[in-house]
C-alpha cells in the first residue's frame, strides 16, 4: 500500500465545499470519482475504498490555490495508470487526473507521501486570505468569483487593532462550531489587514513606450491574512465579517473583545459571505516530525 501526496487548487464557486455529499457536486467528490475512473476501481470495492483525507475542508463558495490530500493506494492498482507513459507512477496518474477533471480543479503534483505523513493531522498551520473590494478599491469584475465587492470604506487600522485580539491560544466560540467531540480552541499565528498597493503590472524597466500601465489585478484590494494550526468551521469568514463591522462603524472595537472574552455563538458575529475566502498555503514539519505531529495534534485543544 502506497499513501500519495496530492497538491492541488479549485475554483470553490460552483462546489458546495470539500466533503462529499449525497446528490451533491463537491471537490472530494469529483476527485474520488475520477481516481476510480482512472485506477479502474469499483466505487463499491471496500478492499479499495481511494478515500481522500484533506489538510482542511472548504466551505460551499470557497476556494483554495493550494491544498493537500492524501490517499491509500495498493501498489498493483497505482500501477494501473502508467500504460505507456515513460513516467512514475505518481506522475502518470497526476497526467490522467488532470485529463478527466472539470476545469475548476487543478492537480499541481502527486508524489509518494513521507513515512507518518496525514495530510490533516500532520499539517503544522494553515494560511487562508479574504480579499475585499471596498470604495477605496476600483471594482474589477474579472474578480467577481474571488473578491467580495462592498459599497463602504473600511478604516484598515481599527480592524488591524480587532485582528490583533485574535493572535494566541483562545476559545472563538464567538465566531465558530465546533465538530462533534471537538472544540473551538484554536492557536492563531497570524491575523492582519493591508491594502494591496496600486501598481501597474509590469515595472518601468519592462515597458516599450506605451502610453497606458495596466494595473496589478489586485491592486487597491483589501486583504486579510490569517495563519492558524488549525481553523474551526465558519472561524475565518466569522472574524472577516466582524472586522468588516468595526472597520465600517457598524461595530466597536469593545464589541469585539467582548466576542473574544465571552465565546458564546450568536447571530451578530456569524460568517460572511464565502467567495473572497481563498485558502492559499498549508505547512508540514520536517519529514521525521510527521508521525509525532500528527498524534500530538490528535488531541483534544485545552485552554
Amino acid at each position: 500500500m502506497t499513501r500519495l501526496r496530492i497538491d492541488l487548487a479549485y475554483d470553490g464557486g460552483d462546489f458546495f465545499g470539500w466533503a462529499k455529499q449525497p446528490d451533491r457536486r463537491t471537490v472530494q467528490g469529483s476527485i474520488e470519482a475520477a481516481l476510480h475512473k482512472v485506477l479502474r476501481v469499483d466505487d463499491a470495492d471496500e478492499s479499495e475504498p481511494l478515500r481522500l483525507t484533506v489538510a482542511g475542508r472548504t466551505d460551499t463558495g470557497v476556494h483554495a490555490s493550494h491544498q493537500v490530500a492524501h490517499v491509500d493506494v495498493s501498489d498493483e492498482v497505482l500501477q494501473r495508470c502508467v500504460g505507456h507513459m515513460q513516467v512514475s507512477a505518481p506522475d502518470a496518474l497526476a497526467r490522467r487526473l488532470r485529463a478527466v477533471l472539470p476545469k475548476d480543479i487543478a492537480i499541481h503534483r502527486v508524489s509518494v507521501a513521507p513515512d507518518g505523513f496525514d495530510a490533516r493531522f500532520s499539517a503544522l498551520e494553515r494560511t487562508y486570505i479574504y480579499r475585499v473590494a471596498d470604495r477605496f478599491a476600483e471594482v474589477d469584475p474579472r474578480l467577481r468569483g474571488c473578491v467580495l465587492q462592498l459599497d463602504e470604506d473600511l478604516d484598515l487600522e481599527l480592524m488591524n487593532q480587532a485582528a490583533a485580539m485574535t493572535i494566541g491560544l483562545h476559545d472563538f466560540g464567538s465566531f465558530a462550531t465546533p465538530n462533534p467531540g471537538g472544540t473551538t480552541i484554536r492557536e492563531v499565528k497570524t491575523a492582519y489587514w493591508r491594502r494591496i498597493p496600486v501598481t501597474p503590472l509590469v515595472g518601468d524597466d519592462m515597458t516599450m513606450g506605451e502610453a497606458w500601465r495596466t494595473p496589478s489585478l489586485e491592486s487597491g484590494l483589501a486583504v486579510f491574512t490569517i495563519v492558524a494550526d488549525a481553523f474551526a468551521r465558519n472561524m475565518v469568514r466569522s472574524l472577516v465579517g466582524s472586522c468588516i463591522k468595526v472597520g465600517s462603524g457598524r461595530k466597536t472595537l469593545d464589541w469585539f473583545a467582548d466576542k473574544m472574552a465571552n465565546p458564546v455563538r450568536e447571530g451578530s458575529s456569524g460568517p460572511i459571505a464565502p467567495q473572497g475566502l481563498t485558502l492559499e498555503h498549508i505547512a508540514y514539519p520536517p519529514d521525521d516530525q510527521l508521525a509525532s505531529r500528527a498524534e500530538a495534534i490528535r488531541a483534544v485543544r485545552t485552554l
